[in-house]
């Protein structure tokens, strides 16, 4: 005879410590649940509801220059520095932890238009329109007391005057050199006081410069003259050009997959490439309703972000066409800059008032140390979302975003133009001969050529 009994080692479910929960034992039989999915989707619906209410990405503003901030530079080396230039000259670094300047450097006569950093986080390069590079000597932050008054760094260790103004510059990821543009592509030895070589495809002023991460002799240039060029050091003349219907205002590249960047255009969208086809964009990013001036690359290369001419600051994902966050204040005018801290948790944006933001990269993140308890609660409430993100209500709630009236109206407008844009070629199509004027995808529609 066969006796099923019940039997449990009291080592299962018997505390070690009093501070300790009491262990649960369930059964997952789905037969036993028939509400499950329900239960679910209502913590989803809630879960979506309390992440807009907790939603505060603004975290607050340093203010300090006097004219609008045009670049930024990360430091390697410390995680709560930033460098910011300005209109007027004017170079500060920031501690963000305590939102205030530690040290100034003087000494450009024009607009900063470009800062970079070099490998080592030891040396900053800045250039501007007074057609001069300087290098400077980056103080230790550990060694600089915030709370003490703001001091200037000493005078820089070296100044490079060259022949035409310059309109951004970019370190090496790993080396020795940097990049500067502006009548042409110059490339610098830190210890030389003149370019070692110099690269022109056109006469039309080039505006931004990027090394790739991946590869160090490898980099990627935009010009007002519509191009985006690649460069490679090693060879003597430019490698390739793409020319398209309108201008880009910056690039950045992909850190993680670095055969991949993304161009800020004119034309309100941003276009995502791979380098080695460059006859259609991978992802084309939509939203904007004005310019893109700046991007910026989060280290994880999941997302990037945007800042634009129309006073907002976009997140997009690598591969989603329609931005993840839209941030934006009352105060705050047209953002020429933007950055990714180097943990990716949060974003600063530099704008026409003078200021510099400082935001959450994810908005109703909380900020402190989690309880072990409180991060798989908040892991588990992300999953539900994922899950039931499709069904409407949940999709309406998580999409849903603020815009100030302005924008809301210029996107109505700007959508209303597309469409009867499409509507014109439609029509033209009908009534021409058939296969004379092929459908072209919007991802291949901005492109005009490529150059080799």
């Amino acid at each position: 005879m066969r006796v099923k009994v019940i039997s449990r080692s009291t080592d299962e479910f018997t505390r070690e410590r009093s501070q300790d929960l009491q262990k649960v034992f369930r059964n997952y039989d789905p037969a036993l649940r028939t509400q499950e999915k329900a239960v679910e989707y209502t913590r989803a619906l809630n879960a979506a509801k309390l992440e807009k209410i907790f939603a505060r990405p603004f975290i607050g503003a340093m203010d300090g220059h006097v004219d609008a901030v045009s670049c930024m530079a990360k430091n390697p080396n410390y995680l709560k520095a930033i460098f910011s230039g300005s209109m007027d000259g004017d170079i500060r670094l920031w501690d963000i932890a305590a939102r205030k300047t530690v040290c100034q450097f003087p000494g450009h006569q024009g607009a900063v238009r470009g800062l970079a950093t070099s490998t080592d986080g030891d040396l900053l390069v800045s250039c501007g329109v007074d057609c001069t590079v300087r290098l400077w000597k980056v103080p230790m932050l550990k060694m600089v007391n915030t709370n003490d008054a703001i001091g200037d760094a000493s005078q820089p260790s070296a100044v490079y005057t060259w022949k035409h103004a310059f309109w951004g510059v970019d370190h090496q990821w790993d080396g020795n050199l940097f990049a500067t543009v502006g009548a042409q592509v110059d490339i610098w030895d830190q210890n030389r006081s003149e370019p070692i070589n110099s690269f022109e495809w056109g006469k039309d002023t080039v505006l931004s410069v990027r090394f790739n991460p991946g590869e160090p002799d490898v980099l990627i240039t935009s010009a007002s003259d519509r191009s985006i060029s690649l460069y490679d050091l090693r060879m003597s003349s430019p490698a390739r050009k793409l020319i398209m219907k309108t201008r880009c205002n910056s690039i950045c590249w992909n850190p993680r997959e670095p055969m991949n960047f993304t161009a800020a255009n004119e034309d309100t969208n941003c276009y995502s490439f791979d380098a080695r086809k460059l006859d259609e964009a991978k992802v084309v990013h939509k939203g904007h309703v004005s310019a893109v001036m700046d991007i910026d690359y989060s280290p994880t290369g999941r997302e990037f972000v945007t800042g634009s001419y129309d006073r907002t600051v976009r997140i997009f994902q690598y591969n989603g066409d329609h931005s993840r966050e839209i941030y934006h204040t009352k105060r705050m005018q047209r953002v020429f800059c933007v950055k990714y801290t180097y943990d990716g948790t949060y974003l600063v944006s530099g704008s026409d008032d003078t200021n510099l933001r400082l935001w959450k990269s994810k908005a109703s993140e909380q900020l402190g140390v989690l309880l072990p308890r409180e991060r798989r609660k908040q892991e588990y409430l992300d999953a539900v979302k994922e899950r039931y993100k499709h069904l409407p209500e949940v999709k309406r709630i998580v999409r849903h975003r603020h815009l100030p009236k302005p924008i809301y109206k210029a996107a109505n407008l700007r959508r209303t133009m597309i469409e009867a844009e499409n509507r014109k070629e439609e029509r033209r199509r009908a009534h021409s001969a058939p296969g004379s004027m092929p459908e072209q995808p919007f991802r291949k529609r901005r492109i005009i050529k490529e150059v080799e």
